[in-house]
């Protein structure tokens, strides 16, 4: 087992659901932050789903108004995905939403049986 710490950018251009994070089927990802940032100058609606694919659904985690000029939060404990699990957010107005996800992956392709 291997555990690499990680981080993936997130640029939301359009008010599509946007899957920003997935997880590998041999992996397990510990997600510590999910930071934000609305450049605008006006409020952005912004949904955050995972889909656990084990269990065939997708679940909402957050739904908040980003302030304009404002960097937020999205959790505030730790978020854990399971293999094939898919992080996705939803902007309510296109190219304002960016921001970053650090998490920790482990890995478990190495393992015996």
């Amino acid at each position: 087992m291997t555990i690499q710490y990680k981080n993936q950018g997130i640029n939301l251009d359009s008010t599509g659901t946007t899957s920003v994070l997935s997880c590998p089927t041999s992996a397990t990802f510990i997600v510590k932050q999910i930071q934000v940032d609305n450049a605008s100058g006006a409020p952005v609606n912004l949904s955050v789903q995972v889909t656990d694919t084990s269990a065939s659904a997708t679940f909402s985690i957050s739904r908040k108004a980003i302030a304009a000029n404002t960097v937020s939060n999205i959790i505030t404990q730790t978020l854990v995905l399971e293999g094939g699990d898919i992080l996705k957010m939803t902007a309510g107005t296109a190219d304002e939403i960016q921001g970053i996800i650090s998490y920790a992956q482990i890995d478990r392709s190495q393992e015996n049986g």
